[in-house]
């Protein structure tokens, strides 16, 4: 997101594999919303780690601040909310891995596509499509997003269900929105973290649960699509009908808020996602240099990126407009691909090319499984 959503490319590798879209997520995130998820199979016992440690939130002069402004302008009460952030954790391991990776460290697309395009996730998602046939093809129908990708996105996140993150989301969110690691973009992510606090609130009491209820990754990513409280809100569906929007039990819930937040991004319904190119990344002129880097949108005609030295190994649509993707293999060649908007959709949910490429690889690679 659901991914949102916040900006994943200030995440270290190792979070991007530990937690649990990552995200998502989208992640208005300039954000994503999500965050992409632990690799291993089963869930865990909650660890002290995950537990946090004992801070009294309700002392913090910021804190304070932000209970008067959920006071004013949401009608909160304001000793329920004090006595709510008395019992707030503070969660130091959420703070280690939002931080930045160390620099220096190359990139690497096979290491991490291994990581997600892998037996167990291949085989689970083909038993969830199996499962869920008809909610994926009613997804389909109703908002124009391939089974694929959704199935893709779900097996990135979290397994299918199986890894939805163990931090309790108030804890995780409120130690983000109030200290937030010393980093260059500190300020906007912390307001971020503030108005996902807001919107977590506000989701719990919309709701009728306990927010202390909710579990999920260590950015409060939730359920099974990694939504941010705020993108719960603002695209998640009743999509089974039963009257209530809940991704932390409900699969079809989760099917449609992804189809649905991907549409409201961008995706359209039978447009390509992805074309290889060709590139002679030798020429001393490198004139496709300047197609790197330029931002999280399709905004190039093929017949710029043709005449900078782009070449397209399949024909892309001459109307349709691109951007150039590059897949760092670390001392490898980089890989390189043309975008169309479809692609830039899946890259709202986190914002990552690595990310997005991944969703595209699990689910071709889940669909051929389930072919055989």
């Amino acid at each position: 997101m659901i991914f949102s959503k916040f900006s994943f490319y200030s995440v270290q590798f190792a979070a991007l594999l530990v937690a649990a879209s990552t995200a998502a997520c989208a992640i208005p995130q300039g954000t994503s919303h999500s965050s992409a998820n632990r690799t291993k199979v089963h869930k865990t016992a909650v660890s002290q780690d995950d537990n946090g440690e004992f801070t009294d939130f309700s002392q913090w002069q910021n804190v304070s601040v932000f209970i008067d402004e959920m006071v004013a302008k949401n009608g909160f009460n304001r000793a329920e909310l004090e006595t709510l952030f008395k019992k707030t954790r503070y969660v130091e391991s959420a703070i280690k891995l939002v931080k930045p990776a160390p620099p220096g460290k190359p990139k690497n697309w096979q290491a991490y596509r291994a990581r997600f395009v892998e037996p167990v996730r291949i085989n689970a998602g083909v038993a969830f499509w199996d499962t869920y046939a008809d909610a994926l093809q009613r997804a389909e129908e109703q908002y124009g997003v391939p089974a694929d990708i959704i199935v893709g996105i779900l097996g990135v996140e979290t397994i299918y269900g199986r890894n939805t993150g163990n931090f309790r989301v108030l804890d995780a969110i409120t130690t983000l929105a109030f200290d937030y690691p010393n980093t260059p973009n500190r300020v906007t992510r912390m307001e971020y973290f503030r108005s996902e606090l807001e919107n977590t609130l506000l989701f719990a009491r919309e709701s009728g649960i306990d927010p202390f209820s909710l579990l999920g990754s260590y950015a409060g990513a939730i359920g099974w699509p990694q939504f941010m409280p705020g993108s719960i809100r603002k695209f998640a569906v009743d999509f089974d009908g039963d009257g209530k929007i809940d991704l932390r039990n409900s699969p079809v819930d989760a099917i449609g808020s992804v189809a649905h937040f991907l549409v409201e991004h961008g995706w359209k319904h039978g447009e390509p996602i992805v074309f290889p190119v060709a590139i002679n990344d030798t020429d001393s002129n490198r004139n496709w240099d300047m197609f790197i880097g330029q931002s999280l949108e399709a905004k190039f005609t093929p017949e710029e990126l043709k005449a900078a030295g782009i070449l397209p190994r399949i024909e892309p649509p001459a109307d349709m407009k691109f951007g150039l993707v590059d897949l760092q293999n670390g001392g490898e060649p980089t890989e390189y691909w043309l975008g169309a908007p479809n692609f830039f959709a899946i890259t709202q949910y986190n914002r990552s090319f690595f990310y997005a490429m991944s969703v595209v690889d699990l689910g071709r690679a889940v669909r051929a499984a389930r072919s055989r």
